[in-house]
């Protein structure tokens, strides 16, 4: 009897750490919807949404639309690209589009045309300011080195 229960346990856990790999070759068109990770080394035509990772390898082709937390891209991405972490492009990557993330890791090398928005920079940046106090940096006046009223030679 408990061994049938960490039986059912143990399934579950494989199941949702597995990976869905569409390999070199393979071409799917449609939508896409799953609670499992990617490595894509063939081509996506169309729209994928996970909570886990994509990982667009170096054949890897995608253009439509990416949901997910976080993607590693090594292929091609055109379209709309929408992160809710941490987007890392390698030095052979090339992404066209769109990008909404909210960490972006670009290698030298990768090309990568496209509108960026990073979500939650503003906040951070606003809650990192402090309010009310204004910085002023002033510079030492240039009068061709004459010292001006009140300095000293």
């Amino acid at each position: 009897m408990f061994s049938l229960d960490k039986k059912t346990e143990k399934m579950a856990t494989e199941t949702s750490s597995q990976q869905n790999t569409i390999a070199k070759g393979t071409t799917i068109t449609g939508d896409i919807i799953s609670d499992g990770d990617f490595r894509i080394e063939g081509t996506v035509q169309g729209n994928i949404k996970t909570p886990g990772k994509v990982v667009v390898g170096k054949t890897g082709i995608i253009n439509g639309t990416l949901k997910s937390a976080n993607a590693d891209i090594e292929g091609k991405f055109s379209g709309k690209l929408l992160l809710s972490d941490t987007l890392s492009l390698k030095s052979s990557a090339h992404v066209e589009g769109e990008v909404i993330v909210g960490k972006l890791a670009v290698e030298p090398g990768a090309t990568f045309n496209a509108t960026c928005s990073m979500k939650g920079a503003l906040k951070e940046l606003n809650n990192g300011s402090r309010t009310g106090q204004q910085t002023t940096i002033q510079r030492p006046s240039q009068t061709g080195g004459q010292p001006e009223k009140g300095q000293s030679a």
